[in-house]
């Protein structure tokens, strides 16, 4: 578990994440071409429970997503 001080909207939080969430997280932003603390601004302006918790559901969401998508691409190649 990681804990690390980010910046959201001008203030300073700090959150802990399991360094697999911390790994994606980073991931997820590259992807989008934003930054980590971007991506984490996004969240949290739409979270409803914890800031921790929040980012794990995106997260969690986000990999589900791209699941479903490789799914839906492979039986659409057979």
């Amino acid at each position: 578990m990681k804990k690390r001080s980010v910046s959201i909207r001008g203030h300073r939080t700090s959150l802990s994440l399991e360094d697999g969430f911390w790994q994606e997280l980073a991931r997820i932003a590259q992807l989008r071409g934003t930054s980590v603390a971007s991506l984490i601004t996004e969240i949290d302006n739409s979270r409803g429970g914890g800031l921790s918790s929040a980012v794990r559901l995106f997260v969690l969401d986000t990999l589900k997503q791209e699941v479903a998508a490789c799914r839906t691409n492979a039986s659409s190649i057979d």
